[in-house]
């Protein structure tokens, strides 16, 4: 099968866009991501299959680069949102730093040629073997959580006989009305130093000779649909910089973090373009107008540039629900199961078929394996269906649950297709398993 291939684009009418999904439209009955019909994909590659749209990523991208337009600003891409390299080709060719949370996720920026520079490393349990594996490849920024893990930091980079470049990321205490699990703002959640803790903390970083201390962290959540929580945040971090510095500790930049959400269901975040304008015009109002400013977007580059396609299996009527069955399960698209999130569940072509009401459920053995919950459509077994808003912790965050191989993913670039990860095969996952030699009894290995 080839990786690339150009697939012919229709000539039929004016494509109607999806709402919120700009290059996801119906040309007729038929489904297309930019050029590409869904059905042909799902012909050639199989289902479960995730599509990615390069226009929709660079339309993201956009906006924020707008919104930064004749500042000095780094747009780091969250990785953990979607870590396939060709959605990372897409991001470091456009320009972006990345923002990773594992020496792994490392690993994949320098695969395709990403600039260490420009990485910021986050997360609350990094390593010393993390921590000396991104000093030797000279990432840009640590965004430090904790006083343990400066002082762990500055131990390792004493020892490489180098100076690490630090960020405290504070946290806030602000809401930013999401779902509990992706909130980090608030001083229940694990993440970053309490307000009150700041000072001091920055202090104890500025006395360590291994460490340099250049810019304040902050990120509130994911999936934030308002301004208002990122305006408090805002207020509260410039606070902490007018403190941090009146201490003597100059700072270099303010890294914002991301959790700008999309739409999922009729969602109307605000445009990354018009948040910046605010957020910047209440810098400048601080006096902080000169600063480099960083940002760590992942969900509102990726979620709505990626479908993922499934098959029909049967349809089952029942006393209480009738259930559609598809071959995409909670390991393919987890998101559903584990935070109760909403995804559009559209066809890929359209029927003049009888709409029922159907819970959308996968082949997993557990009740927890749906995918959407009372859907109306006109379906039947064989059919295709495309779960819209994919691309965001989606494939990241999948699974070998069952046994089940995780999906191929293809990127469209108008009428071409790349296969950008293949389907992984039961051979695939048993590879790194191991058998107990048959000659050791019961006895010995128990010894």
């Amino acid at each position: 099968m080839p990786s690339s291939s150009p697939i012919p684009a229709s000539p039929l009418t004016t494509p109607a866009a999806l709402p919120g999904h700009p290059f996801v439209a119906y040309r007729e009955a038929a489904l297309y991501v930019e050029d590409v019909a869904l059905s042909d994909l799902a012909s050639t590659y199989g289902t479960p299959l995730f599509v990615y749209s390069k226009a929709a990523m660079l339309h993201a991208v956009a906006a924020y680069q707008r919104g930064f337009a004749g500042r000095d600003s780094q747009i780091c891409y969250g990785m953990k949102a979607n870590p396939s390299l060709g959605v990372l080709q897409v991001f470091a060719n456009a320009g972006c730093g990345f923002d990773i949370v594992s020496s792994g996720e490392l690993e994949r920026v320098l695969a395709v040629g990403g600039d260490a520079k420009k990485v910021v490393f986050s997360g609350v349990g990094k390593t010393p073997a993390e921590m000396r594996h991104a000093l030797r490849a000279g990432i840009g920024c640590f965004n430090v959580e904790s006083e343990a893990e400066l002082d762990v930091l500055s131990r390792v980079a004493s020892e490489l006989g180098v100076t690490a470049p630090v960020s405290i990321r504070v946290n806030p205490n602000v809401d930013a009305k999401t779902h509990p699990y992706i909130s980090t703002g608030l001083t229940a959640n694990k993440f970053g130093i309490a307000h009150k803790d700041v000072l001091r903390i920055y202090q104890h970083a500025a006395s360590l000779k291994s460490l340099q201390v250049i810019g304040i962290d902050c990120h509130i959540g994911s999936q934030i649909t308002d301004c208002t929580p990122y305006l408090d945040a805002m207020d509260r971090v410039l606070d902490l910089v007018d403190a941090v510095e009146a201490a003597g500790i100059a700072l270099q930049h303010i890294d914002f973090g991301g959790g700008l959400g999309i739409s999922y269901q009729g969602d109307t975040p605000p445009q990354a373009d018009d948040l910046w304008q605010q957020l910047l015009a209440k810098i400048d109002a601080r006096g902080h107008g000169r600063k480099k400013i960083m940002v760590e977007p992942g969900r509102s580059l990726v979620g709505n540039a990626g479908v993922c396609v499934a098959e029909v299996l049967y349809t089952k009527p029942g006393e209480e629900k009738n259930f559609c069955i598809i071959d995409a399960a909670m390991n393919d698209l987890p998101r559903p199961s584990l935070y109760q999130a909403f995804h559009a569940i559209v066809p890929v072509v359209t029927h003049d078929r009888t709409t029922v009401v159907y819970d959308v459920v996968g082949p997993v053995c557990e009740s927890g394996d749906w995918i959407g919950r009372d859907r109306a459509l006109g379906v039947a077994a064989g059919d295709f269906v495309a779960v819209l808003s994919a691309g965001a912790y989606c494939m990241s965050m999948s699974s070998n649950y069952n046994t089940r191989g995780r999906a191929a993913e293809v990127l469209i670039d108008g009428s071409t297709v790349h296969l950008i990860r293949s389907r992984e095969t039961v051979q695939d996952q048993l590879r790194l398993d191991r058998l107990v030699p048959a000659q050791v009894s019961q006895g010995n290995a128990m010894n």
